[in-house]
């Protein structure tokens, strides 16, 4: 098992981590911690020198492949590099590859084989987000698609996550997390946990769940209203080109 190791505690600068694991004969434990960082921060400088969290491991060729992603700038976070590190045994030493990052964009992360190669949801930040990403050879990856209603958070149920069998079937479902939930009061936020679905599976053909092109209605867009500072901006600009 792969987690967040934190080297302090959590939000006192923003959440400054590498990656540590643990084992087990069973998932019902006992654990044991490996009493050392198998993925460290990046040097002062380098683009992971924050971060490294969200660590997805999947095997390829006999080998260890973990995607992480990381944190371009602290404090205020920009979400927007993944990066992988590699290794032989499942407890290290992982190996950085030479061509970190090797996706530009993306907060949350999840990944799956697909085929020979690996397939990604980029999510949210970074000027390729919301895209759909394939590297054949498991580091380059390119755009395949723009997408709609991306889950929040996710990661998916990868039944061949681990079979390193060259023919990657996709996946059908997973489970995310929204962070902002409102209750049924309607009185705060708080994080709740959701299961998605959706059709990106050889195995399965599904069109309803291709459709695209969402016409959301107008109050949607109307809720992210201007700020005021925004609309004072805007209300001199006029007052100018009118004069």
């Amino acid at each position: 098992m792969y987690y967040q190791a934190f080297t302090e505690p959590s939000g006192v600068r923003g959440d400054y981590c590498p990656v540590g694991v643990a084992y087990a004969d069973s998932i019902d434990g006992p654990w044991t911690h490996v009493d050392d960082v198998v993925i460290p921060t990046g040097n002062k400088g380098e683009w992971d020198q924050f971060a490294i969290q969200a660590p997805t491991p999947l095997i390829h060729d006999g080998k260890i492949y973990v995607y992480y992603k990381a944190a371009f700038n602290r404090p205020h976070t920009v979400w927007s590099g993944i990066g992988l590190a590699i290794a032989e045994d499942p407890l290290g030493p992982f190996v950085k590859h030479d061509l970190n990052p090797v996706q530009n964009s993306g907060h949350e992360i999840c990944f799956f084989p697909w085929k020979e190669g690996v397939a990604s949801l980029t999510i949210r930040d970074g000027s390729e987000h919301f895209t759909i990403q394939y590297a054949k050879d498991w580091v380059n990856f390119e755009v395949m698609s723009i997408t709609e209603f991306m889950p929040t958070g996710p990661n998916a149920y990868i039944p061949d996550a681990f079979a390193d069998n060259k023919n990657g079937r996709g996946i059908t479902w997973g489970i995310g997390h929204f962070i902002n939930f409102r209750g049924k009061d309607n009185d705060r936020w708080h994080s709740e946990l959701y299961r998605f679905d959706c059709d990106l599976s050889l195995d399965v053909h599904d069109p309803e769940m291709k459709d695209h092109n969402y016409r959301l209605s107008p109050e949607i867009y109307f809720q992210f209203g201007l700020t005021d500072k925004q609309r004072k901006r805007i209300e001199e600009s006029n007052k100018r080109q009118n004069k």
